[in-house]
């Protein structure tokens, strides 16, 4: 934890005055809804800086169904499009995943309920090997289910219609740190 500390002091002495701009709002231009996994840094693999990047950051990059109650997942998400008008949305899944990992192996989770029901609103198992340890073919299978039930949500639908918005599905590998980009022309996740 201490290490924790000394970036957080130096940090604020090193960047104090130009975060001070900050404080009038901000004005992201994209949502960036990945996982919680500590190994993936919206920032570091966008090379954004604050303000630029609203981050909505969950387990296993699961886009819970629209209307399954009021969730903080919902808000973001409506919050980003609506208040704060972001142009793109990016689903990004990465390999290594325990999340889609647990799902594609029906890992008996009954010792962690609230990960188990969490894990349920995936929409089921993505198709993939389940010995495969990058889980690579079942996170992209993942990552594009939650893309679908992403534009299901009406205030995504409305700017994806009329062009204000635009979805990507994106592929980061934790091992590499290269990032592959779903394309639908070729039905495959390619390198940016």
């Amino acid at each position: 934890m201490q290490t924790l500390i000394a970036h957080a002091r130096a940090f604020a002495q090193a960047q104090g005055a130009e975060l001070g701009e900050l404080a009038a709002g901000q004005s992201p231009y994209a949502l960036f809804i990945t996982c919680s996994d500590s190994r993936v840094i919206p920032s570091l693999i966008t090379g954004s800086r604050p303000g630029e990047l609203f981050e909505l950051r969950t387990a296993g990059n699961i886009v819970p169904p629209y209307g399954a109650g009021p969730t903080s997942e919902a808000a973001t998400i409506e919050y980003a499009v609506e208040v704060l008008g972001v142009s793109d949305i990016v689903v990004c899944g990465h390999s290594h995943c325990g999340a889609v990992g647990a799902l594609v192996r029906g890992d008996d989770l009954s010792a962690v309920p609230a990960v188990r029901d969490w894990l349920g609103h995936a929409g089921g198992p993505p198709a993939g090997a389940p010995d495969d340890p990058l889980v690579a073919e079942a996170v992209q299978h993942h990552v594009l289910a939650q893309v679908l039930r992403l534009k299901s949500y009406p205030c995504v639908e409305t700017r994806l219609h009329d062009g204000r918005l635009r979805v990507h599905a994106w592929f980061y590998e934790v091992h590499t740190g290269g990032v592959l980009a779903y394309r639908a022309e070729s039905d495959s996740f390619e390198t940016l």
